[in-house]
This record gives structure tokens, sequence and C-alpha cells, in this order.
């Protein structure tokens, strides 16, 4: 009795605040009724649910819908099996081998500006221009590409002119801007600096304490690009590869631009499909052209998806 702590009212508070007329009423009600207020953060994915619905999942629904139907709604296997005639597959031979070149091309040239911008500062002016210029370049596709090289090295364009006029040099004997090899051009303009705005990052998550322990070890700089920077920064490269890849298979306006008058790659064997008056009748042919271009770039961004996880774990 006489060892216990004295009562006093500090002791006593708490349990008098916690005992008042309708506490054990009020306190609980009020947190109930914060956590079942509707959350409407996901008021926030409408539009772009919106976006992905219109121009992904329908278009997507519809290739395969006017595939594998005809236009009274029967099924049929006629529009897929026109995919192994011999001129549906020139062109996605062509439309392949065009993405693989250029794909292969400005992923190393942009890999290479990617090096020469990381001996910028970051927050530089140059850095910052070439941020701005990347990001504008890699969307400058479509009409306006296809009249910059009309202009500049078309059978009339200025560069053309010049060169014929004062050199003898003659850029355009066979108008060869207008055929399949040249689209590799513009192509390539477009691809290098998506390379770039995707394959920057994984070059700056390069640790500079890696080199540092590659020097105290006795390793060069030879050393650690081979053992360390190559095999880090490789599924990043290649997951950026296939990106160009996808973007350059599924590119459309730059190449109906300047191949206005024929169907070489499967984007316009598409178009021919759908507004030609030699196929009449055969307008699902291009729900099926479609649905084989969604197949392929498909499986490419799926290994793309698997290689930057991959990738991601030397960023993080």
């Amino acid at each position: 009795m006489g060892l216990g702590r004295p009562v006093t009212s500090a002791t006593v508070a708490p349990a008098a605040t916690s005992t008042g007329p309708g506490s054990e009423h009020h306190a609980p009600a009020r947190g109930r009724s914060r956590r079942s207020a509707p959350s409407l953060t996901w008021l926030g994915l409408v539009p772009f649910a919106a976006y992905l619905l219109l121009f992904l999942a329908l278009p997507t629904v519809l290739a395969i819908g006017t595939g594998f139907f005809e236009k009274n709604g029967t099924f049929t296997w006629a529009n897929i099996s026109a995919l192994v005639d011999p001129v549906v597959l020139t062109a996605f031979w062509n439309s392949t081998w065009l993405s693989l070149l250029t794909a292969a091309i400005g992923a190393i040239l942009g890999a290479l500006v990617c090096y020469a911008a990381m001996g910028l500062p970051p927050q530089g002016a140059l850095r910052s221009a070439l941020d701005a210029a990347t990001g504008v370049l890699a969307q400058f596709g479509g009409v306006m590409l296809a009249f910059v090289f009309i202009a500049t090295i078309g059978v009339q364009g200025v560069v053309t002119l010049l060169l014929k006029d004062s050199f003898g040099v003659d850029l355009q004997p066979g108008t060869w801007l207008y055929s399949v090899p040249g689209l590799i051009l513009p192509y390539i303009y477009f691809q290098v600096p998506l390379m770039v705005i995707t394959f920057l990052p994984a070059l700056s998550a390069l640790k500079s304490q890696w080199s540092e322990a590659n020097l105290t070890l006795g390793g060069t700089r030879a050393s650690f690009w081979l053992r360390i920077g190559l095999p880090v920064l490789a599924p990043s490269f290649l997951a950026s590869f296939l990106l160009l890849f996808a973007n350059a298979f599924s590119s459309y306006a730059t190449a109906a631009a300047l191949a206005s008058q024929g169907s070489q790659i499967v984007p316009l064997q598409i178009r021919a499909a759908l507004t030609s008056e030699t196929v009449l009748g055969r307008e699902n042919l291009a729900g099926a052209l479609a649905l084989g271009m969604i197949v392929v770039v498909g499986v490419v961004m799926a290994i793309y998806a698997l290689v930057q996880r991959r990738a991601a774990r030397w960023q993080s």
C-alpha cells in the first residue's frame, strides 16, 4: 500500500480524457468516416485509359475482326492465307530489313552521341540543348521530314543541284529517294534521337565507384569497358535496339509521303488494300496485314519488356 505510486491528476488525466461523455462513440466514428471516404485518384487515369482504348485496344480488335471475318460476318481464313502471297511476303521482308538496318545504324550512332554527351555538364547549356533537340527530332517525322529530304536531296533539291552544277555529282541518277532504299536516311534521322533518349539514362547510371574499383585492382580503361561497362549496358542497348526496330517497322507517314506510288512495305500495303481500285472486295486484307504487323511488333515489344526488366536492375 505505502509502496505504491501516489495517485495524482497526471496519472488519471489520460483516463479522464478517454471516458468523456460519448467519446467512445465519436472517435471511432470519425476514423470510420475517413476510411470510408471514396478515393478519386483513379480519375487521373481516365484520359490515359481513353487514349489506350481508342488508339490501341480498338484498332487491335478491329484488325482481328476484319482479318478473320468477311463483310457479312462469316468466319474465313482467306484473308490470313493471303499473308503468304509473294507480294505480301516481299513487303514484310522489305519492312524487316529496313527496320533492322536503320535500328542498327541508329543504335550505334545514338550510343556514340550518348557517350559524347557524358562529357558535358548535366546542367549545362549544351546538355540542355541536346536533350531538347533529341526530344523534338525524335518526333519530327511524316510529311514534314519527307519535305525536308525532298527539298534537300530530291531530284530538284538544293544539295542535289549544287553538287551537280559545281562538281558534276548526281545524287539522283535513279530517283533512289523515292524507293525503299531511299527511306534509310529519313528513318535514321528520327532513330538516332530516339536512341539518345532511351540509352542516355542507362549510360548515366554507370557508377564512378565501379571505375575507381577497377583502377584500384589494377585494371585499365579498356578492361573497365570490356568487363564491366559493356556487360552492364548490353541489356539496355539491346532493349533500345528493339524499340528502334518496332518504331521503324510501324512507321507510315514518312514512307507514304516519299514512296507514294508503291506499296513496298507493310504499312503501304495496308493503305493499298484500303484505297486501291485494283483490290476491290479485298478490304479485309488490310485487317490481316495489320494483324501481322501487330504480331511482329507485339513479339518485339514483349522481348523488349523482358530485356528492359533485366537492365533496370543496374539503373536503380
